[in-house]
């Protein structure tokens, strides 16, 4: 939709929504004023391209008495009447946070299905998503058409607005046309902080949380979250042995079962996708390499040699989340120990080559994530990560999820 068309679209049954006067980064239209606002880190208003004060009282009055904002970087200020009964995410991040926060049931679809892993719920009494109906509206295996979009008719699209524009070739009246003949943006690619176009603030997993809390208007279950995950950390970090006895640890990703080549991830990056190795204290094997995270721009990988130059102690593989430890061990981990340059590696001949977690992790993945972790690289204190020994309290993360407060 062209900027001439505004103000003259029939209403639709999302009028009740409006920007704030700050629209950032996206490229999505401010409301209907046809003007576009530029990238901001702490998503404050630009006063210069705002609408009149005239305006801004109407649409707060439009907006009624109940009516509530979340501000979250690149978009801004968004306002809502009523809390969104429909909601789709980009990611098992936001998704899991949807979930944990009892909104499963009104979730429509998602980015790429299959790297949503929902096995944990099964852990969980109560807790449950209709994977049928994600797979279904899976926006990465239409396209990210807009016609899905439109056909799936959602209250509020938690996708950072950067990922479309730079992954999927989104213009922004792209962005603009869904924003405002569906529904607004809300959200930020929080996973990793490696990419030239992300230049805009970042968040911490609860950060993110906490707003997704906001637009659901459950700081109840919030609260709950981040008290028990503040507890199960405390606990896990009070056990860790020393810095000077902690392994050092090299993640990649590569998800065949015979890997010859393996992309790099920093630990150093902190996005939330390393949240887990963070908490546990090990040091990243690439420190001083000059070897660069994956990203946008970045798609180099390394070959035996040069994981055996850099021989770290714990090697962490992503792209096996589907596989229990054991099948893990029986498909990648043979292989390398028959590989003529893998075997020199010290993680290969210690066994010490793990599943590296998901891309994507939200609040609740994080507790399985963190307990899987702690075991992979201190089984002495929390047991070998074959074991069905629990870390954490499977009960009471069901209890806040369904309301059991």
């Amino acid at each position: 939709m062209s900027r001439d068309d505004c103000g003259r679209e029939a209403p639709t049954r999302r009028d009740y929504m409006k920007y704030g006067s700050a629209v950032i980064g996206s490229g999505a239209l401010a409301g209907c004023t046809g003007i576009f606002a530029s990238d901001d880190d702490s998503g404050s208003t630009d006063t210069s391209t705002a609408p009149s004060t005239a305006t801004d009282t109407e649409s707060e009055t439009a907006a009624g008495e109940d009516s509530y904002s979340v501000t979250m970087a690149p978009m801004g200020e968004v306002t809502f009447d009523s809390i969104p009964e429909q909601w789709v995410p980009y990611g098992g991040d936001y998704a899991d946070m949807g979930v944990a926060l009892g909104h499963a049931d009104s979730m429509t679809g998602i980015g790429q299905a299959g790297e949503y892993y929902t096995y944990v719920y099964d852990e969980l009494p109560g807790v449950s998503v209709d994977k049928g109906r994600l797979a279904e509206n899976d926006l990465v295996e239409a396209g990210m058409s807009k016609e899905l979009f439109y056909q799936m008719d959602n209250d509020v699209h938690i996708i950072d607005t950067g990922m479309l524009r730079n992954w999927f070739d989104w213009s922004d009246d792209d962005i603009a046309e869904i924003s405002e003949k569906v529904a607004p943006f809300l959200g930020n690619m929080i996973f990793r902080r490696s990419d030239s176009w992300h230049d805009y603030r970042f968040y911490t997993l609860y950060e993110a949380f906490e707003k997704v809390a906001e637009l659901f208007q459950e700081r109840e279950r919030y609260e709950a979250f981040k008290a028990y995950h503040d507890e199960f950390i405390a606990e896990i970090q009070s056990r860790m042995p020393p810095s000077g006895e902690r392994p050092n640890v090299l993640l990649t990703y590569e998800g065949t079962d015979e890997p010859e080549t393996f992309s790099p991830y920093r630990l150093t990056d902190k996005g939330t996708s390393k949240k887990q190795w963070n908490d546990l204290g090990v040091a990243d094997a690439l420190a001083g390499t000059g070897i660069e995270n994956l990203s946008t721009g970045n798609r180099s990988e390394l070959d035996y040699e040069n994981l055996l130059e850099v021989d770290p102690d714990v090697l962490l593989i992503r792209g096996h989340e589907q596989k229990s430890p054991s099948e893990f061990r029986d498909t990648v981990l043979a292989y390398m120990k028959d590989h003529p340059v893998g075997s020199e590696l010290t993680a290969v001949q210690n066994s010490r080559v793990y599943r590296g977690g998901y891309l994507r992790q939200g609040p609740i993945h994080n507790f399985f994530l963190t307990e899987r972790a702690a075991k992979q690289l201190y089984p002495d204190v929390f047991g070998d990560v074959t074991s069905d020994r629990e870390l954490f309290d499977r009960q009471r993360i069901a209890d806040i999820i369904n309301g059991d407060i």
